[in-house]
């Protein structure tokens, strides 16, 4: 067993457990939940694609690799950003002229 049979066998070990963290994806109570159970997939993924990279020592799957961390990362800011936006408040329907809401 050389090297790259050692990479190939620890990327598929990685994609077992990625598979294992859809569960959270599916199942998350909330939206928190289901956006760090992505972000751990990301990781996998991450550490999946490199492992293969450098097993059957393809460059292209390398620069996938850090393409994917890279949007990994703006999900994350993503999130973030609009977990920050307070919620606006509702109108009251007697602030407007006739009972009438705003659309």
């Amino acid at each position: 067993m050389d090297i790259a049979d050692f990479l190939l066998a620890a990327a598929v070990f990685v994609l077992a457990t990625v598979a294992l963290g859809l569960t959270r994806i599916l199942r998350g109570p909330s939206d928190v939940d289901r956006m760090m159970a992505a972000q751990l997939l990301g990781t996998g993924g991450v550490a999946a694609l490199l492992l293969l990279g450098v097993a059957t020592d393809m460059n292209a799957i390398t620069d996938l690799a850090l393409v994917l961390a890279l949007l990994a990362a703006f999900a994350s800011v993503a999130l973030v950003a609009d977990a920050r936006r307070p919620e606006p408040e509702p109108v009251p329907d007697d602030a407007h002229p006739e009972g009438k809401t705003r659309t």
